[in-house]
């Protein structure tokens, strides 16, 4: 398969106090299968859509009591070297560069204005095998309240061109803060970065929304719900597909979107 760009997304994993729980949750919703835990690893189990690699779940470390919180890892040819780079344009390194097995080498980070991300140099384990795909991962955003500390991080640790969208006629686009970043030519957008408003309560910080696609988003709202987690925003039609933002069980949020039911023109960057 091959490599991702640096600063790519190429993989997602979550930690969950309830593991077998977790597998039922995505399961059902994502419509996952899942390999045998590598007890080797801190019991890390990746999931599969269609027989590909697609995320992984994992339990908290011993005495860790973080959150359930879906993680978004960057491709980089050298973790060490992108950690520098972090920490020159002001971000917190939260796990320094750790070699895991023959797989690859992982860091853990947050930017300045507070969203938590990984750093993925591959080994072995080159990243996701379905992308844009039902059941695989489709897209990610950066929300935060301070995009320009966001966006001049972001940049200055990857090589990444933006644009920043157009709000047009459209009254829905009215007052949205919201950028693309893409390698290697506008045409390669790999992540977008969307301006926290009032409607976010305070105690929210900033994070990466990861995005899952789906046959069905109702579907998988109507799962989602069915099976205890909830529904924040949505479902809504938009020229990229019908999404909508949830949260699982165990608190950790991720959203859905069919890309195939698409309403609107796209917007205009500039």
């Amino acid at each position: 398969m091959a490599e991702f760009p640096e600063g790519a997304p190429c993989w997602v994993d979550a930690m969950f106090t309830d593991v077998e729980a977790a597998k039922e949750f995505y399961g059902d919703v994502l419509g996952w299968t899942f390999g045998e835990a590598s007890s080797e690893y801190g019991n890390y189990t990746q999931a599969y859509s269609d027989g590909k690699a697609v995320a992984a779940v994992v339990p908290p470390m011993p005495g860790g009591d973080a959150p359930s919180q879906w993680c978004l890892y960057f491709a980089s040819a050298d973790a060490a070297a992108t950690a520098e780079k972090i920490k020159a344009a002001g971000g917190t390194l939260m796990m320094e560069p750790m070699q895991v097995g023959p797989f690859g080498t992982m860091a853990i980070a947050k930017e300045p204005s507070g969203a938590v991300f990984g750093v993925w140099q591959p080994g072995e384990h080159k990243g996701f095998e379905k992308v844009g795909e039902a059941g695989g991962y489709a897209w990610a955003e950066v929300f935060t309240r301070e995009p320009d500390k966001a966006d001049e991080f972001l940049a200055q640790v990857f090589p990444y061109g933006s644009q920043q969208m157009e709000a047009g006629d459209d009254p829905e686009m009215a007052g949205m803060d919201f950028k693309v970043f893409s390698v290697g030519g506008p045409e390669n957008a790999v992540l977008g970065r969307m301006k926290m408003g009032d409607e976010f309560p305070p105690e929210i910080p900033s994070y990466v929304q990861v995005y899952f696609a789906v046959p069905n988003c109702d579907e998988a709202i109507e799962k989602t719900k069915a099976r205890g987690g909830a529904l924040h925003f949505g479902p809504m039609d938009s020229p990229f597909g019908r999404f909508a933002a949830l949260t699982d069980p165990q608190g950790a949020a991720f959203a859905v979107i069919d890309l195939s039911t698409t309403v609107g023109e796209m917007p205009k960057f500039g």
